[in-house]
């Protein structure tokens, strides 16, 4: 066979994504903060895109849940990403601003003329409850550990000695321990380990009581002596940490030379202090949650409504288009820009659709739980979602993540409602929620009898629940529940 350059036609089958295609899955994943920071970026690189005013709501889908739901009928956002892209003209740039929303979330109209109901789930009082200033945005941002050790620094030392206890105070950990050693500081200034020792002894003195320690034994010492509690006895127990922790109260009372009594009034004593002074403080700026869907009871139903303090309203500035130059080049810029900018409007509306479409089954899903609590709360997957709305698994599991459900029993992550079950004894199961419930319920009410892992499970039996007795422990342990022996140990200390 002669070898020669030829041509050949050949047909092949390719899943290629598109950047519309890339967006849209990347926005559905994205939550309330982020999408406000994307929106921003593409409203910068994008001159046709602008933000609507704060004082017209977008609009927002919203779904009314009554026990036998019926299908919303909105296109799935499967199909929206299986498209091309370009669908219907009709741009969704509409100024919303000439119209008047009443109540579009519980948001923005608490306890309105049809009585809907607000975050507390009580109609809320006109008056001093009405909109007005934040008093919030006065108060004064909580300092750091360091700035509040350095503040009190400067205003009670001076000199070489104010110089060693800020380089101190520079390695001091988020709990209030020294994380340095001090001869490596002292090697590192060039001092000697007596003018460390010294600095940072200036350094205990200061507040809160226990700040500046080496160890846990170090930190509870120099509370005993701020409390005046610092005897011989309290000494040598705070040097015997670890025989505390075993509960050898037998040994303590021998080498501590007290009786019970005594012994009980110190361990009381030792409790109250705090193991980790410098917590209290915040180390970083904490970021507030903000719920992205709002679920109040109307009539024998749920209305499910995102919240539009969330969403940016994007719309067309057609008038910057219509004035801009006429030429060849400039059009098909400007056509591209209205392209992308149609296209962002679009999946920005399906998103919120998509949302409330997952959302609401989610109730669904979960009636029992937003009625009577998590001991309702049954098991419930992503694909079992997925399968009753019509849509791809990741889809839902893209929908769910950083997303947050406001209902009357508390702010959730929708991820909250995703848990593995137990067989239970109506054949449905029960969530390792609602489980965890139960467990804690019961340990919580055990009193003087401390309940066993094996009686947990025919407690737990009876009340139908048919759970493995390392099941309990691993339920238990996650909870941060000590075992049978730990909590009777605690309690015998605590008398």
């Amino acid at each position: 066979m002669a070898l020669a350059p030829r041509l050949d036609l050949r047909q092949s089958q390719s899943l290629v994504m598109t950047p519309q295609l890339q967006q849209a899955i990347k926005l559905l994943a994205l939550s309330s903060l982020e999408i406000e920071a994307f929106i921003a970026e593409e409203v910068e690189r994008n001159p046709v895109l602008e933000t609507g005013s704060s004082d017209a709501a977008p609009d927002v889908p919203t779904e009314d849940f009554a026990p036998a739901l019926n299908d919303s009928g909105e296109r799935a956002s499967d199909d929206l990403l299986n498209g091309d892209g370009q669908g219907t003209s009709d741009a969704l740039d509409v100024d919303f601003s000439a119209e008047t929303f009443h109540h579009d979330t519980p948001s923005d109209s608490v306890g309105g003329a049809d009585g809907m109901l607000g975050l507390s789930g009580s109609a809320a009082p006109s008056g001093f409850d009405a909109d007005g200033p934040d008093f919030d945005s006065f108060a004064a941002r909580d300092i750091s550990l360091r700035e509040h050790l350095m503040a009190q620094a400067g205003s009670s030392l001076s000199g070489r000695q104010l110089f060693l206890v800020q380089q101190i105070i520079e390695h001091i950990e988020p709990t209030g321990y020294v994380g340095e050693d001090l001869m490596a500081t002292a090697h590192r200034l060039g001092v000697s380990v007596a003018d460390m020792e010294a600095a940072l002894t200036e350094l205990q003195r200061f507040d809160p009581t226990g700040v500046g320690a080496r160890n846990l034994s170090e930190c509870l010492a120099i509370q005993a002596r701020e409390a005046d509690r610092y005897d011989p006895c309290m000494a040598k127990l705070i040097d015997n940490l670890d025989l505390v922790a075993k509960g050898a109260f037998d040994q303590l009372k021998r080498m501590c030379r007290v009786d019970d009594e005594d012994l009980r009034d110190m361990l009381i004593e030792l409790r109250g202090y705090d193991p980790k002074p410098g917590c209290r403080f915040e180390s970083e700026d904490m970021l507030a949650v903000t719920p992205d869907i709002f679920i109040t009871p109307r009539g024998a139903g749920w209305a499910i409504e995102l919240n539009s303090a969330n969403l940016p309203r994007i719309l067309i500035n057609r008038s910057y288009v219509a004035e801009l130059g006429q030429d060849k080049a400039t059009k098909a810029w400007l056509s591209d820009c209205m392209a992308d900018a149609n296209w962002l409007i679009k999946a920005m509306d399906q998103r919120q659709r998509t949302i409330v479409k997952v959302a609401t089954e989610i109730v669904k899903q979960q009636d029992g739980f937003f009625r009577n609590g998590v001991a309702h709360l049954r098991p419930l997957t992503l694909r079992q979602v997925a399968d009753a709305i019509d849509m791809h698994e990741s889809t839902v599991s893209r929908v769910t993540s950083n997303k947050y459900l406001h209902c009357g029993r508390g702010l959730f992550d929708l991820k909250y409602f995703f848990s593995s079950g137990v067989q239970s004894a109506d054949g449905e199961g029960a969530s390792a929620q609602a489980v965890k419930s139960h467990i804690k319920s019961l340990i919580d009410a055990e009193g003087e009898k401390i309940l066993s892992d094996d009686t947990l499970v025919d407690l737990l039996t009876a009340k139908g629940f048919d759970i493995a007795r390392r099941t309990v422990a691993k339920y238990r342990e996650a909870m941060g529940i000590g075992s049978s022996v730990q909590r009777r140990r605690q309690k015998k200390m605590g008398r």
